[in-house]
C-alpha cells in the first residue's frame, strides 16, 4: 500500500482499539505503521538498491518488531512508579507492533509482496488480492474518521453528550469495512484465476497463471497465462517479454535493475518473479 493509506490505517486502529491514548502515542503509532515504507527511498539512489531494499528488510516480522522497540524508546523518560512505567511501555509496544503489524498484513495482500520471515527465509509472500493504491480502501479509511468528526460537531452544536471515546465506533466499522472488502478481493481474485484457467490459449496447456487487482474497480482483473510456447520463448532470450511476466506495480525498476548484470541481483529479481518463465529468461540470459 502506499504511505497515505498506511497512515490513515494506523490511525484508525488507534481510533478503534486504543481511543485513550494520548497525542505522543498516537504519533508513535504513526510512525510504526508507515516507517516501513522508508524502503522506497532505495529507487532513488539506483535499481540495484532498489531491487535489494524493497519490501525486504523493513517490510519482516524482525523490523516490525524493531521499529516498535524504537518509538516505545522515547518514553523511557517518563516519570513514575517502576510499576506504572512497565505497564505504560508494555501498552505503547503493543500499539506500536499492532500498527507494524497491519502493515505488513496490509502489503501482504498485495502483488509485490513482502520477505516476512526475512532474515530467515526470503521468500517473498503475496496474495494479489489488491492493487498498490487501492481507491476503495483509501476511501473507507478516510469515511472511518471524517465522518465521526462530522458527527462530533453535529452533536457538540445542539448541546448533546457523546458517550465513549470519538470516533471508536466509526473506526471499528471501517476497520471491519476494510476486512470485508479484502474478502470480497480475495473471492473476486479466485473467479478471475477460474477465468483465466476456463479459456483456451491456442490449444496449449496452461503452466501458470496470475491475476492482478485493478485499483479503481474490484471487479476489473489484469490476467497473465503463461503456456509452453512462453516458455520456450523465454530460454531462447525473449527480452520483450520480461515486463509482462513480473508481478510488481513498480516492475520496470525491478526490471532494470534485473539486466543490469551480477548473479546477486539476478537471484533477487527471481525471487520477485511472477511466472517460471522469467526465472528460465534470467537463466537464459547469463
Amino acid at each position: 500500500m502506499d504511505p497515505l493509506t498506511h497512515a490513515l490505517a494506523s490511525y484508525t486502529l488507534k481510533r478503534a482499539a486504543f481511543p485513550r491514548v494520548s497525542g505522543r502515542v498516537t504519533i508513535a503509532m504513526l510512525i510504526a505503521g508507515t516507517i516501513a515504507d522508508v524502503d522506497l527511498l532505495s529507487a532513488y539512489l539506483s535499481p540495484s538498491a532498489f531491487l535489494t531494499f524493497y519490501r525486504t528488510y523493513s517490510h519482516s516480522l524482525l523490523a516490525a518488531l524493531l521499529f516498535s522497540v524504537l518509538v516505545t524508546l522515547p518514553f523511557l523518560r517518563r516519570k513514575s512508579t517502576a510499576t506504572e512505567k512497565r505497564t505504560f511501555l508494555f501498552s505503547i509496544f503493543g500499539a506500536a507492533l499492532a500498527a507494524s503489524i497491519l502493515h505488513l498484513l496490509m502489503d501482504l495482500c498485495q502483488s509485490a509482496g513482502v520477505e516476512l520471515f526475512w532474515p530467515i527465509s526470503t521468500r517473498r509472500f503475496a496474495l494479489d488480492w489488491v492493487a498498490h493504491v487501492d481507491l476503495w480502501m483509501l476511501g473507507i479509511l478516510l469515511a472511518g474518521i471524517l465522518l465521526p468528526m462530522l458527527s462530533g460537531l453535529v452533536t457538540e452544536e445542539i448541546g448533546a453528550k457523546s458517550k465513549g471515546p470519538r470516533g471508536r465506533v466509526g473506526a471499528s466499522v471501517a476497520l471491519a469495512t476494510m476486512i470485508l472488502y479484502i474478502g470480497l478481493r480475495f473471492v473476486l481474485h479466485g473467479n478471475a484465476l477460474a477465468t483465466l484457467e476456463s479459456r483456451t490459449y491456442r490449444g496449449e496447456s496452461i503452466r501458470k497463471i496470475a491475476a492482478f487487482a485493478e485499483p479503481t474497480s474490484p471487479f476489473r482483473w489484469h490476467g497473465i497465462v503463461e503456456t509452453e510456447s512462453a516458455l520456450r520463448l523465454a530460454r531462447r532470450g525473449n527480452r520483450g517479454r520480461r515486463g509482462r511476466l513480473f508481478r510488481s506495480r513498480l516492475r520496470h525498476s525491478f526490471l532494470q535493475a534485473g539486466i543490469l548484470g551480477g548473479t546477486r541481483r539476478r537471484a533477487r529479481y527471481l525471487g520477485c518473479a511472477a511466472l517460471p518463465a522469467s526465472r528460465a529468461l534470467s537463466q537464459s540470459n547469463r
